[in-house]
């Protein structure tokens, strides 16, 4: 996957594609543009997913759109734990999308790259362990029927480092299924879309024959022989053959020597998958994949996921990791809207009154300061008032007038006319019955 190039005015971020809400850019290649987003349910729910728009100029030709829907409603139907799960297809405004489960993690790609910039060398069972959860989701896809039993066929026909997504739970999952098959139509298909992928392919696929998952084999014999070589397998340069003819030649040199247990049988295993004879290849992912698991087993260079998550989370994850996170957190406040602004409201307090200047001085006058600028808050970072929102909830309510009790001297006066009042009923009284 190739670094995002910068956006335009019209790809402005975030910005609403259907039901998605697209938030990051996270790649782009010769056939589509890749965001990640999240997807709004009907329950009011939410998740993150990647999005996959396919470029207007092969959305528009309607014999690549056909075959790509074709594909893409094939793959929606496999559910395994290492395919990445596709559950959307369609066209909004135009562009043909195809959205899918999102890996937290890169892909492989990513990780050899970082490993050499940062000169960690990765661990051949880990190594090992990329390639056999691999062949788990080629087996199933290569074995995997219709309702009524038929096998239906499915070929990747794009097994590559960048179609390897991994985890950092070290889970490791193959994707685009989907796109592969419409990869094969390179008479509209830009060369950049098809320039990266030569380098792996089958012969037979490079010389245009009819394919089978036998080519998937081959490929996935590249991954691993690429893995334990530390380096690629074809290298084009200006003034030789391109990675297409490469490919068609199938010449693979012997792997060096890197002093693992049982070697010979771990090199034949690769030399196995790579034989340009496809009848001499192995027939089947399953049966590369019995052969590896064998030789991990004997070896004792087995690894869980568990284990490899560690030791990426370890070596390349936290930085990542805060990113995405913070990245997370900003989609989520999009779809919540603006926060809230909060006035206080009652008798302003009355204005500072600046000292007088001292008469033996006269300093310059200072330019008056600037209002101090706010930043956006986040709806969980909006401060908590002291008084009743106002417009969020409403318009504030009334505020009663408060009316002083009496004081001690309004008290005294009281009891005095009172005592003069009984004082005078009683005189009242006795005149009334003395007459």
């Amino acid at each position: 996957m190739n670094p995002a190039p910068a956006q335009t005015a019209s790809q402005t971020l975030p910005r609403t594609f259907g039901r998605y809400q697209l938030f990051d850019r996270v790649g782009a290649g010769g056939m589509a543009e890749i965001y990640l987003a999240r997807a709004r349910t009907e329950l009011g729910g939410a998740r993150l997913v990647v999005v996959k728009q396919i470029l207007p100029d092969l959305s528009g030709n309607e014999q690549f759109a056909e075959m790509l829907i074709q594909e893409a409603k094939l793959a929606a139907r496999l559910n395994h734990a290492n395919v990445v799960q596709v559950f959307d297809l369609g066209r909004h405004e135009g562009v043909l999308f195809i959205a899918m489960d999102y890996v937290d993690g890169f892909d492989l790609n990513e990780l050899l790259r970082r490993c050499a910039r940062s000169k960690t060398p990765l661990p051949i069972p880990f190594a090992l362990l990329i390639v056999i959860e691999a062949l788990r989701g080629l087996d199933y896809a290569h074995r995997r029927a219709d309702d009524f039993g038929a096998p239906m066929g499915i070929v990747h026909r794009d097994v590559s480092p960048s179609n390897v997504l991994i985890s950092f739970d070290g889970e490791i999952k193959l994707c685009d299924f989907g796109i592969a098959r419409a990869n094969d139509m390179a008479d509209v298909l830009p060369e950049d879309a098809i320039k990266g992928k030569a380098g792996y392919m089958s012969p037979e696929q490079a010389r245009g024959e009819p394919i089978d998952a036998r080519s998937d084999v081959f490929a996935i014999g590249i991954v691993l022989w690429e893995l334990i070589a530390g380096r690629k397998l074809y290298k084009a340069s200006d003034t030789g053959p391109t990675l297409l003819q490469l490919a068609r030649a199938a010449e693979i040199p012997p792997l060096p020597s890197r002093d693992l247990p049982s070697e010979p049988e771990l090199h034949a295993i690769v030399e196995h998958a790579l034989t340009a004879d496809r009848d001499q290849r192995f027939a089947s992912a399953q049966a590369m994949l019995k052969a590896l698991e064998g030789y991990v087993a004997d070896a004792k260079l087995m690894a869980s996921p568990i284990r490899f998550g560690e030791w990426l989370r370890d070596n390349f994850g936290q930085a990542l990791i805060v990113s995405r996170k913070a990245r997370e957190r900003a989609a989520r406040a999009i779809e919540l809207g603006p926060a809230a602004v909060v006035e206080p409201y009652g008798t302003p307090a009355p204005p500072a009154v600046a000292p007088a200047p001292a008469a033996s001085t006269a300093p310059a006058p200072e330019p008056e300061a600037e209002p101090e600028q706010v930043p956006a808050s986040k709806p969980h970072d909006a401060p908590v008032p002291d008084a009743p929102l106002a417009g969020a909830l409403g318009p504030p309510l009334a505020t009663p007038e408060l009316v002083a009790a009496p004081g001690p001297a309004k008290r005294g006066s009281f009891a005095i006319w009172f005592a003069v009042g009984v004082l005078l009923g009683i005189v009242a009284i006795a005149l009334l019955l003395w007459k």
